[in-house]
């Protein structure tokens, strides 16, 4: 046989690969497919299904070269091209060239061929991801519009070790999976395939054919930076477009506003009901309406940070976003992902920080996600003992996997990297540091010590802690944990699992009982508003009054308070003001600063016309003053991690349901707080002060601005010389009912 005769039989495969390509089910297209030199020449196969011919055009030119012959019916085309087509310049000379593809109706499609292009992944990248340690996997995984070769196209990337074949899919194709089976880089499970001629707002999705042949439902890309707006679940093509930055000086600055010596006050916002769009149909704002509105109210009430609910993408609204699949996607229902960094651009502008609550622990089922994404356990783990969260009927990530770790550091890199987010919460931490967290007996595997605790998430969240502190400077991570898990803000380095703050879910528990019982029930409860400093600086704490406060069946934090209206707002008024002279950050669930009487819903909005109320208007001032007044006063924040920033004055007074302590700092004058717990005006009562002179009320929750009595001290009382509670001198203070006092010396 000839040369020629060879090259001709060459172009039709073998009768398996051919079937397997045309059903779909051939692993390596790549090996079938785009131009092969041989002997001879250079044959070039396409599978087309549907078109009617396919003719080789020159790249550059577009001169028509040759037209394939159809090799098989369901659309394979093959032929031989000239020597003499150009080249791209590449190593292996591969001729550069186009497809001009006819389809039924008559309609040309031109585009460079997929398969013409080399593996487009280092081996440095595929070592990195194989080993959990790539800290840019958005930059390599997922879509990305780019140029390969000269040729504008789109990048994609997906980790799938145990699948047979995976595709990309989306209208470009027909959602056709036979169309665009990606090439398998074997060595870190990685597919990947370049499609020249698409670019951003392209939607697409992954068809995943697991190892047994079985097809999978259509699956969203994990790594996508954009999805579509639910409850469509295809991920887009997001605009590489760089955002430019205008925030270097909060940037640079945010480690000092941001340390454990810093007033944090947080304002926690669901963003889809903080305030509707009345003239719009009463939908959710977007990012530039939140950013018009809710920045400046949060600037003028004194707020230094907004903490946002989790904004990953996620397919049901009534998880809050705290069942999150797009991990590196910021949700599409309020706008693009350029359109939420600008909003962070402007709340730095504002001098306000953003946090932002992340969800690392579990994930939902949904069939478009990361459930048995390659038809096995791969996020998660196989074995529901480990797997399978009861609470949620969600999947728990698997962190003894280094890919999955890696995957999760990466999210969290991405939020503060790329959209200069100035800290994280991370949701569940006590759901993750247990095995037996919410099990019975039998429900759940001891790790290899035998013990409860889940050693893969400690080392998880150390290693999570220890790249963030690294790579990006002045950042905070914060632990919603709710157990005595010991060192949860200690470093790493001495054992600890190298948090920045913790909530302090122990003192919110604790003060908010107390504070639900009648106040003639009260004394029997005072030990619920002292226990808290028992332990109040074993670590870096936030009082949080959360949206869990507020939901299922609890109540509003109003709604929680006993008495007649009167009584619920002077007391709600003196728990915040014990809240903000306590030590420990500060962070407040959004309306709550006016006193929403009902339950938050998350299809609703803050009831704004509240402030057409005096109590209500009044509990707003209220707030605002008191971070005014934390910021103003360092010896309110700065030691709030440090016993030396805390004295009793009086802990002990149980009759009167009366608290009284020092908030101390250097070089700072002192702050008393005193609390009366009770609708009993405390008349002539002494309390001890280290220094004489004038004491001036900086803060009286029953002021008649705050909708209160108006009873007080007149605005400051002097000191006597009288010694009392081992200080040298004394106030003689008019205690009003239900409140909270901060008084501080006049320093000449």
């Amino acid at each position: 046989m000839t040369i020629a005769e060879r090259f001709a039989t060459d172009l039709i495969l073998d009768e398996g690969a051919l079937k397997a390509l045309v059903d779909g089910r051939h692993g390596d297209p790549f090996g079938l497919l785009g131009p092969h030199r041989l002997e001879g020449g250079t044959v070039v196969r396409t599978f087309q299904p549907g078109a009617r011919a396919v003719e080789v055009l020159e790249g550059g030119s577009g001169r028509a070269l040759m037209p394939l012959q159809q090799v098989h019916p369901a659309g394979v085309f093959a032929g031989r091209l000239p020597e003499r087509t150009a080249a791209r310049g590449r190593a292996d000379a591969m001729p550069h060239y186009v497809l001009a593809i006819t389809w039924p109706d008559g309609s040309i499609q031109e585009t460079e061929d997929p398969y013409s292009f080399a593996p487009l992944l280092g081996e440095l990248d595929l070592y990195l991801l194989a080993e959990g340690t790539h800290l840019g996997i958005s930059e390599v995984l997922g879509a990305h519009a780019t140029t390969v070769e000269g040729v504008p196209g789109v990048r994609f990337a997906v980790w799938a070790p145990n699948a047979r074949r995976v595709s990309v899919v989306g209208e470009f194709n027909g959602w056709d999976g036979r169309r665009h089976p990606m090439r398998h880089r074997h060595a870190g499970g990685i597919w990947e395939l370049f499609l020249p001629r698409l670019g951003p707002g392209t939607r697409y999705k992954y068809e995943i054919i697991a190892r047994d042949g079985t097809p999978l439902p259509l699956k969203a890309d994990p790594v996508a930076r954009a999805a579509e707006l639910p409850p469509a679940t295809a991920s887009i093509v997001a605009d590489p477009t760089p955002f430019h930055w205008s925030d270097a000086a909060w940037m640079a600055g945010r480690a000092e506003r941001q340390s454990a010596e810093a007033p944090l006050s947080i304002y926690e916002v669901h963003p889809g009901s903080w305030m509707r769009v009345h003239e719009d149909g009463w939908r959710s704002p977007d990012w530039a309406e939140l950013g018009d509105r809710l920045i400046p109210y949060a600037a003028e009430m004194g707020f230094t940070h907004i903490e946002l609910m989790p904004i990953m993408e996620h397919p049901f609204g009534g998880s809050w976003g705290y069942q999150p699949l797009g991990m590196f996607a910021p949700t599409s229902r309020f706008g693009t992902p350029h359109a939420f960094a600008r909003f962070i651009d402007r709340c730095h502008e504002a001098g306000i920080g953003v946090l932002l609550d992340w969800v690392p622990a579990h994930f939902p089922s949904d069939a478009h996600g990361l459930a048995r994404f390659d038809g096995t356990a791969l996020y998660e783990h196989a074995d529901p003992r480990e797997g399978f969260h009861h609470d949620w009927n969600t999947l728990i990530y698997n962190f003894g996997r280094s890919e999955v770790s890696g995957f999760l550091v990466a999210s969290a890199l991405e939020w503060l990297r790329h959209f200069h987010i100035d800290g994280l919460r991370v949701d569940a931490v006590a759901s993750m540091l247990y095995r037996d967290y919410s099990r019975k007996p039998g429900e759940w595997v001891p790790n290899i010590h035998g013990g409860r605790e889940n050693l893969e998430a400690v080392a998880f969240l150390r290693r999570l802690n220890d790249v963030v502190h690294m790579e990006a400077p002045g950042a905070i991570v914060i632990a919603e944990e709710s157990t005595a898990w010991p060192g949860v803000t200690a470093p790493v380095e001495v054992g600890g699992l190298g948090f920045s703050f913790k909530w302090n879910m122990g003192w919110m528990h604790d003060t908010l009982r107390y504070i639900g019982h009648e106040s003639i029930h009260r004394r029997y409860h005072h030990h619920d508003m002292t226990f808290g400093l028992v332990y109040a600086f074993s670590e870096r704490f936030i009082l949080p009054i959360s949206h869990d406060e507020v939901v299922h069946g609890k109540g509003s934090l109003l709604a929680r308070m006993p008495g007649d209206e009167w009584q619920r707002m002077a007391n709600m008024r003196a728990y915040l003001g014990f809240m903000w002279g306590h030590p420990g950050k500060k962070l407040l669930f959004m309306g709550c600063e006016i006193a929403q009487p009902h339950e938050w819903n998350h299809d609703g909005e803050i009831a704004w016309d509240l402030l057409d109320q005096p109590f209500h208007r009044g509990m707003q001032k209220l707030v605002r003053d008191l971070n005014a007044c934390y910021a103003a006063h360092p010896a309110l924040h700065r030691r709030d991690a440090t016993p030396d920033g805390f004295a009793w004055i009086v802990g002990d007074d149980v009759d009167n349901s009366v608290f009284a302590f020092f908030r101390l700092a250097p070089d700072a004058p002192p702050v008393l707080v005193v609390s009366n717990m009770t609708p009993v005006p405390r008349q002539a009562y002494r309390i001890g002060v280290p220094v004489g002179g004038w004491w001036a009320e900086a803060v009286n929750t029953d002021a008649g601005d705050y909708g209160g009595a108006g009873m007080g001290n007149l605005g400051g009382i002097a000191a006597d010389a009288q010694e009392s509670h081992g200080q040298p001198h004394s106030l003689v203070l008019t205690l009003p009912p239900l409140s909270t006092l901060f008084l501080t010396p006049q320093v000449s």
